[in-house]
């Protein structure tokens, strides 16, 4: 068995990616505490992970309900055990802008982005002021390509990794590790919830959540800030990121581009 590492916090722990996470991080060294709305789901994601020997406790909360997020956060901020939060739960759509329910929308934004800043931001202080923490994002590979599923959705993810990008330049010397990590389509609940079953997908694009995780884990291990677990070569993010950062001198300037033709 691992040596102890404290607690971890992962949210969306009753299934497919969270439920991984959850396995993955005991066999590590860390005690649980899974939060998810199915409280039977919850109980026996729980049941499965008493042979690691680890301390699991559940939490049932619904994370589209600001009541609930804060009772979270609250936990976060006060329990000085937790040494970890993996923000996973999240909700998706694959319908399109204009045939989805703008409550459905609602709900995944809230979820998505503000649920996920509040717990962030309320585990981080207490991780600085122990200058030791780990904080995982999930996001996903649409955040990349907005034009792929529907704008809303990878624009919450777009969130999620621009959020990390950000607390990495912050969080820098504190002693608190940072990730996001950016699935492709991965074989889980999250699908059919979405609208798309991952069985629409060629086989080919689809990835196991335990090969997910795993790699997921192993970047971290690699110290990468920005995990894409399906990414052959790494340098082509790092070339994506180059490119993105050459724009930055030129985003805001006095005058307007000369291709424009505006005339003092």
């Amino acid at each position: 068995m691992s040596a102890p590492k404290g607690t971890a916090l992962i949210t969306g722990a009753s299934t497919g990616i969270g439920a991984v996470y959850a396995d993955r991080l005991a066999k590590r060294g860390y005690d649980l505490i899974l939060v998810a709305r199915n409280e039977e789901r919850l109980s026996e994601s729980a049941a499965r992970l008493k042979p690691t020997g680890r301390r699991i406790e559940t939490i049932v909360a619904d994370l589209t309900n600001k009541e609930d997020v804060q009772r979270v956060a609250e936990r976060l901020s006060t329990d000085p055990a937790i040494t970890a939060l993996v923000n996973n739960a999240g909700l998706g759509s694959a319908r399109k802008l204009l045939e989805e329910k703008i409550d459905a929308l609602e709900s995944m934004i809230y979820l998505n982005v503000t649920a996920l800043t509040r717990l962030a931001l309320a585990a981080l202080p207490a991780f600085i002021a122990r200058k030791n923490g780990l904080l995982i994002n999930i996001a996903s590979v649409v955040a990349l390509a907005p034009d792929l599923l529907n704008g809303t959705y990878s624009g919450t993810k777009a969130y999620v990794v621009n959020f990390t990008l950000a607390l990495k330049n912050e969080l820098e010397g504190t002693g608190v590790t940072v990730q996001a990590v950016l699935p492709g389509a991965t074989a889980t609940p999250f699908w059919e919830k979405a609208g798309r079953p991952v069985e629409d997908f060629p086989a080919e694009f689809v990835m196991t959540a335990e090969d997910m995780v795993d790699a997921s884990l192993a970047g971290l291990d690699q110290h990468e800030l920005i995990t894409i677990p399906a990414l052959p070569d790494v340098a082509d993010w790092e070339k994506y990121e180059m490119a993105r950062k050459a724009l930055g001198p030129n985003l805001s300037r006095q005058k307007p581009a000369d291709r424009y033709g505006i005339q003092d």
